[in-house]
Order: structure tokens, then sequence, then C-alpha cells
């Protein structure tokens, strides 16, 4: 394979070992070809200023503006020295501070009136934002800049690039600047036909005009070149991927008629919606091809996703194969186990006495059953005894052997590695057809990126019975007396009937402060406060505002059998308050649970937000959820609270989750081993160029699924897919 030399450079013999070191500590750049696709992420225009007034908080920013006024504070008796620079841009004004011997040099250069450009972490001071020691370049006060700065910033436009500590952007202009000439080798992925077909400039023009622009124009072209090139050679694996399926044998699975489904379908005491029977069909149709089957199926907290998988399960069971269930804890193993045999009924008790002749067995293997259940279990698996069987990872294990392994069922897909994926899948006599489920909604243009190698299916309908939930945000900093009203508003609930939960971040246990204490984040030293922990909570609200009323705790290092009898309870409705880490995000079903409280609710991410105030609201009685924060109102933490509790539209709440993550998080590292690929695509923006791009891939594959005639397309996707990846593709 012919490897692109130029673009294969170690930094370090460019840029020397110091700042190669800190490009591939703090930004994961290595390579030349690495540095050329670490694009700027926005542009100044020389003489046009950032707006002050819009700093986003905690992060790294670089501003060009104007010292209004400096002045020097001594404190600590005349021994210290602070020197503070008020810096403005005509949209606002900021304060810049330096202490101790760091004040001398910035005192002569930043005279009031000299223009610069600063680079800091925006941080709150006596509810003021600030920079704390910045580094700054100066600029010329008339805009007519010094000729050595004009040579760094070449061109009209300064390109701003994602920097880190110790890296500002213009550091990394300036090594850039450095390895720009090795662009012109950049071997292009495009097929020829493709870029002439839709205009775009050839990658190292690309290249050259996103890094030095000249016009905003110059920007465009590239950008969107260069968005192309993301989209399409990911599509293109993703294509070949499901090419590659379409070969695979698998055995078609159709239901006997008057079967195990149809009986089951008979006893429902209520009618599927026409979400669940469109999904079916379409899941239906899948087995009984004799190919695998390889479906997402998406569907809102609470759409009956269950209801459509325990049906899909019984088809196979009918057709003379098992199905398995994969669940990523023990918790929802367990629940899902207990759901499935309430709502089959003597129909998952085949063999049994009492049980259905029709039925089958329906079991539970889970890591930490006694030895005389798993091997029970285990041997009715090898059998065939067991037509479904349900548990976490300990299905994936050697030891676990199936008589005809028909169906997958992941629940959850995004916390389950590939490999386990696979080695599930590879205990079929062939390979088994999947099924892959998730609560979190994933946007379109999302679900043909991540999850590009499966079919998709939605259940947007919620049954009815489902009631509305009301969210709030809970100020405790600005607003203690809210939180006060929030805990009324838990006791008002228990008074008439029905449950609370309390979720916090952390367990609070000995273990939990040594796993803090290595890990201290710079968030979390800026706060000066761990987040809150289950017991301490507990423990408080048990002396303080929930005296009284019957208060339990359940975190994920309690032993199984404890987590079940305190969940067992809540279920039965002997327990009021429930105060639990995230153990119940997933799938906890407590109908006559109406209120929860999340603290520290700015710890959490939107879409895990959105899960957990799925929990309530099951039932006929309306949902409450509480979203406590300590976080100041102009954070950005606040702005996504207010997004989750202004709309229960999960698809909205996904696009906002993405829109305030970096794209890279996008693909999850661990889901798919893509080294974050995705570097100029925004994936909820540029659903067309996705869109379009996955057609041309799948014309592309058709004609030449192994790319011959298209290397330095082949060579753009060996570059793409690392090992981990290349397997997640060739294995899915």
């Amino acid at each position: 394979m012919d490897r692109v030399p130029a673009l294969d450079e170690p930094l370090k013999k460019l840029l020397g070992g110091p700042t190669a070191k800190v490009m591939a500590e703090q930004l994961d750049l290595h390579t030349v070809g690495d540095l050329l696709h670490h694009y700027p992420r926005r542009y100044e225009e020389r003489g046009q200023l950032t707006k002050l007034a819009e700093l986003p908080l905690d992060e790294d920013v670089t501003v060009v503006a104007q010292v209004a006024d400096a002045r020097v504070h001594t404190f600590n008796g005349g021994r210290g020295q602070r020197l503070e620079i008020t810096i403005t841009d005509g949209s606002g004004r900021l304060q810049l501070v330096f202490f101790g011997r760091g004040i001398h040099k910035p005192h002569k250069e930043l005279l009031p009136g000299s223009r610069a450009m600063f680079a800091g972490k925006v941080s709150m001071f006596n509810r003021r934002l600030q920079l704390a020691h910045p580094t700054y370049a100066k600029l010329s006060a008339d805009g007519d800049d010094s000729a050595e700065v004009v040579d760094s910033w070449a061109g009209a436009l300064i390109p701003i690039y994602p920097a880190c500590k110790g890296l500002e952007s213009w550091k990394i202009a300036k090594a850039v600047d450095a390895v720009l000439p090795s662009a012109q080798e950049a071997v292009d992925p495009l097929p020829p036909s493709l870029r002439e077909g839709r205009g775009f400039v050839p990658l190292p023009e690309a290249l050259l005009k996103v890094h030095r622009p000249h016009t905003k124009d110059d920007v465009e072209q590239a950008r969107q070149r260069l968005k192309w090139d993301e989209a399409f050679v990911l599509q293109v694996a993703l294509a070949r991927r499901r090419h590659a399926d379409a070969q695979l044998p698998a055995v078609a699975r159709r239901p006997s008629p008057d079967g195990l489904l149809d009986a089951f379908d008979a006893k429902l005491p209520f009618t599927l919606t026409d979400g669940q029977r469109t999904v079916s069909k379409e899941i239906f149709d899948d087995l009984a091809t004799e190919h695998p089957m390889h479906r997402l199926l998406q569907g809102e907290v609470g759409s009956g996703k269950t209801m459509v998988a325990l049906r899909a399960m019984l088809a196979v069971v009918d057709s003379g194969g098992q199905a398995a269930m994969l669940a990523p804890t023990e918790v929802l193993a367990q629940q899902h186990h207990r759901s499935v045999t309430e709502m089959m009924g003597e129909l998952a008790e085949g063999g049994m006495l009492g049980g259905s002749d029709l039925g089958t067995k329906v079991v539970l293997l889970t890591g930490s059953m006694g030895a005389p259940a798993r091997r029970q279990a285990l041997l009715d698996l090898v059998t065939g005894e067991a037509g479904i069987v349900i548990g976490t990872h300990a299905l994936i294990e050697d030891k676990v052997q199936f008589h005809d392994l028909g169906l997958v069922v992941v629940d959850e897909q995004h916390r389950f590695g590939v490999e386990q994926r696979d080695a599930l899948r590879g205990k079929g006599k062939q390979p088994p057809h999947l099924l892959v489920m998730t609560a979190t909604p994933i946007p379109r243009t999302v679900a043909m990126t991540v999850f590009g190698d499966l079919e998709t299916s939605v259940l947007d309908q919620l049954p009815a019975g489902r009631s509305p939930i009301a969210s709030h945000v809970v100020p405790a900093q600005d607003k203690p007396h809210f939180l006060a009203r929030a805990w009324e508003r838990v006791r008002e609930e228990v008074v008439k009937g029905h449950q609370a939960y309390v979720v916090c971040p952390r367990i609070g246990d000995d273990e939990d402060e040594k796993k803090a204490a290595k890990k201290k984040s710079a968030e979390d030293e800026a706060e000066k406060r761990p987040p809150l922990a289950v017991l301490d909570m507990a423990d408080q609200l048990r002396k303080g505002p929930l005296q009284g009323l019957r208060i339990e705790v359940l975190h994920g290092r309690m032993q199984p059998d404890d987590k079940d009898d305190v969940m067992r309870r809540f279920a039965a409705g002997e327990v009021d308050a429930l105060i639990a880490t995230t153990v119940i995000e997933v799938g906890v079903n407590v109908p006559n649970a109406t209120a929860m409280v999340i603290m520290d609710a700015d710890r959490f991410g939107v879409s895990q937000l959105h899960q957990l105030r799925g929990r309530v609201g099951r039932g006929s009685a309306p949902g409450l959820c509480l979203l406590v924060t300590e976080m100041p109102e102009a954070s950005a933490a606040r702005a996504r609270l207010n997004a989750v509790a202004a709309t229960l539209d999960g698809f909205e709440l996904s696009r906002i989750d993405l829109e305030q993550r970096r794209e890279g998080d996008v693909l999850g590292q661990a889901q798919s081993g893509v080294r974050s690929s995705l570097r100029m695509l925004a994936v909820i923006e540029d659903e067309e160029v996705i869109a379009a791009a996955r057609e041309e891939a799948v014309a592309v594959v058709a004609q030449d699924p192994d790319l011959d005639r298209l290397p330095a397309l082949r060579t753009a996707l060996d570059a793409l897919l690392d090992k981990d990846r290349e397997q997640y593709l060739d294995k899915g």
C-alpha cells in the first residue's frame, strides 16, 4: 500500500520535542497529517473584536481586545502584588489578573490603549468573569500590525485554533506554518468523478485555504470540501460493512401459525400502538430473510420497546431457535427477567407443571448467581430447554453454550463494547439476527454515522396511560428557599400516597473517596466541593427535611440481594424515598413514583438527565422532576439544565446534547474506536452532506466493494480505521 511519507512525518522532527510532546498529550496530534487536519475553530478579522459579552465559562478562549485600564494592587502588608487589567472590545469588559513576579512584563507592555490577542481559561471570581495569567501577543493599536505579527498571521483572517493549556492558538498557527508545505503531498480520497461532479477544490488547496484563507469564500470552499471527505470516507466504511453483512448467511426465522407468538398476543390485555405494529413488521420481515438482521430500535423512555423485542424473541422461539437478551447491569437484567416472565405468564413455564404446552423456559444468567442455579441455567441453554435467556455480559463467557442461538437483543447499546456484541454473535451455528435497543434518542444523522451499519426503526409514540412530567431547575445557590420548597414537594407527593427518587452523582463510601481524590478534575478544584454523595444525602434527609419518611439507599456497590430487596420494597410501596445513584437510570419501572430530585444535576449529561427523568410519570399521576444545581445563572451548565426542563422531546434534547459536546465525542471512543475522525463535520448541522455522502458511498461500494480501482480512497480508509475500528466494522 502506498503511504504518504510527508504526512506521516512525526511532528517531533519539524517542531522539536517540547512542542510535539504538548501536541501529542493535549491534542492527540502526532504526525504532520494530524496537525494539517487540526482546523481553526473560527477566524478573527483584523480589527474585528471577539465579543467579550459572550465568553463561555471554563473554556480556553482567544480574544482580541484593547486595554482600558491597568492597576497594581498590593496585599499582605505590601509583600504581595497583583496587576489587574481591564480590557474592552465595545461589547463588554473583561478583567485580566497577573500575580507576583509575573506582573512586571505585562505592566510594561499592556498600557491603556494598546491592543493584543489574549488567551486563557475563563474563570469566575467575585461573580465576574476573568482570565488569570493569560498569555498574550501584542498587536499595533492602529490595526496596521507589525511585520512579524503580519507574517505569523498572513492574510486578512486570523485563524483561531482549538487550543489547550501550554499551547495557545498563535503557537499552533506557527506550528501549522512549519508543516503547511507538506499539504501539497496530501492524497485525495474522493474519486475524481465525484470531486469534479460536485465542483470541489483539490485536497491540497482545501488544506491551504482552511489554514491561511485570504477571504471568507476561501474558508467556505475549504470547509465544504473537508466536510465531504470526512462524511464520505466514514460512509464508505459503513457501506462496505453493510455490503459484507449482506453476504453472510443466517437462518430465516418465521413464527409458526397458532404458536407461541399467537398465544402470547391472544392474552395481551391491551392493543399494540400503531408504532409498535409498524416496527414489529419491519423486524419480522428482517427475521424471515436468510441474511442476519442488523436493526437499531430507538424509542423514547416508556414507548414499549421491551414489548416489541419480546415479540421478536417469541417469533424466533416459535421457529425452533433461541433468543438472548443482553442488559448492561444486573439490576436491569433482573428487571427484564421479571417483566418478561410476568408478561408471558404460564407461557414462560415451558416444561414445568402448570406451564403451557406452547410455553418455553425463560432463564436469567448473571455473574452473581449461585453455582447450582447457574449450572441449571447453562444446562437449559445447551439442551434448548430454555428458549429465552436474559442476562448481563456473563452470557458472553466461554462456558455459555446455546443449542441454536437465533436472535440477540442488546439493550442500551451505547453501554456495550463491540467485542462483547461479537462474542455473543459467535455462539450461533450461523450468525444470529441482531436487534439493538436504545432509549437514548439519536438524531437521524447520528444514526447514519454512529450506527450506520444498522437499519433504524423508531418508536416515537407513547402507550396510552403515560402522564406528563413537569421539570424545573432549582438554583440552590442563588435561591436556597427553592431547595427547601423542593423537599416540601417531595413530602406532599408522599402524603398523596406516592413515592420519590433522590439522585446523587456519587456513592460516598471510602472507595469512592479514594477514586475522587485521584481524579480531581479542574472543575472540581474550581468549585472546591466534591459532588454530593448518596450516603451523606440520605443521612441529611433522614435527620432534616424528610424526617419521618421511610428512606432507603440504592447504589452499584451494594450486594445484588440487597439491591434487589430495596428495589422490591420500593416497587411494593414500602419505601417513600429512594436515595440512589444512576443505577436507576435505565429500565426501572415503578408507576407509583411521581417525584424525582436530581442533586448536582449539572454533573450529568443531557441524555442522562432525560433518562433519569423517565423514571417518574410512569403511572396515571403526573410526574415532577427537580434539577438542583449550584452553578451560576450565566454558566453553560445552567443553559443545559434549562434546555432539559424546557422539553420532554428526547430527540430535541439529543440535538442539544450534541451541539454542546465536541463532535469528536459523537462517535464515542469506546463505541467505535475511531480516533475522533470528525473534525470539520458537524453531525447535527450537516445532515444534507451526510445523507448525500451516504448515497455516493453506497454507489461506489456497489460497483467496487474492495475499492481496487480507488487506491487513494483505500488509503484514506486505512488511515481512518485503526485496528479496533476495522474489527468493529468487520464484525459490527
